[in-house]
């Protein structure tokens, strides 16, 4: 796949570097640039080359500020149902994606933006980096799935405060509410700490990966599963696999494993 007017798309050392580059809109979320990230997603997890993905911001104002307020006044009741549902199954296809997704939070991270960053396994933020569902100010709330993520990661009654009060929280404080995995210093840090994570991940078995990711999702996202269910059946699943002979005779050996993803 190939960058378009709204995402730059990069390879490089196994990582998919995907930037949404819509900064004269201080990176809003079009139905265009939502579309893109969609395929560019899907993309990456066919790629073998790819084994991770770091989503970010171009410029140093604005990871996404939000979503497009123009298309969103435009949307009546069924058309404002499918625009949910639709943002909803791109942001679901982030969350359980097979191979780790890390957002890079370079700015702003409001409505759709933090939305987009919660979808994400991981979030590391610069210290000057906003978070925030400030969508009550415009007489609506969040569509993306920020009702549910964020009370998932931060606990019902600090979500509730942010989503009714508009709050914007500064990364600190979205560290000490556990929003964040990371704070660093300045935006040169930033892709250095995303890349350290994720090249830590890569040491490991990737098939034991995806099972770690489908079995927290089930835990925390998906009502009525039974998650102890889930984490036996995706544990069963790395017993066929030769990633665990490689890991287990590994171990035994005392030398460093080499897996392969099989």
């Amino acid at each position: 796949m190939k960058s378009t007017s709204n995402i730059h798309l990069e390879i490089k050392n196994s990582t998919l570097y995907l930037t949404i580059t819509r900064e004269d809109k201080l990176n809003a979320l079009n139905s265009s640039t939502m579309k893109d990230i969609d395929q560019a997603i899907t993309y990456a997890a066919k790629n073998k080359e790819v084994k991770g993905i770091i989503i970010t911001g171009q410029g140093s104002k604005a990871f996404v500020a939000g979503a497009d307020i123009s298309e969103i006044t435009k949307l009546t009741l069924q058309k404002g149902k499918k625009f949910a549902q639709d943002g909803q199954k791109i942001f679901s296809k982030i969350e359980n994606c097979s191979k780790p997704i890390i957002a890079a939070v370079n700015g702003f991270a409001l409505g759709g933006g933090c939305e987009l960053a919660m979808a994400c396994h991981m979030r590391v933020a610069v210290k000057t980096a906003k978070f925030g569902q400030p969508e009550v100010n415009l007489g609506i709330i969040p569509g993306y799935g920020g009702t549910q993520r964020l009370t998932h990661l931060i606990g019902k009654g600090k979500a509730l405060e942010l989503m009714m009060t508009a709050e914007i929280i500064d990364a600190q404080q979205a560290l000490d509410y556990r929003l964040v995995n990371y704070v660093v210093e300045n935006h040169e840090n930033l892709l250095t700490k995303c890349e350290e994570l994720l090249h830590k991940i890569y040491e490991k078995g990737p098939i034991a990966i995806a099972q770690v990711i489908t079995s927290v999702n089930a835990a925390v996202y998906q009502s009525g599963v039974k998650g102890y269910q889930v984490e036996a059946t995706t544990f069963s699943k790395c017993m066929t696999s030769k990633d665990m002979k490689e890991g287990t005779s590994a171990f035994l050996e005392k030398r460093k494993p080499s897996f392969k993803g099989k």
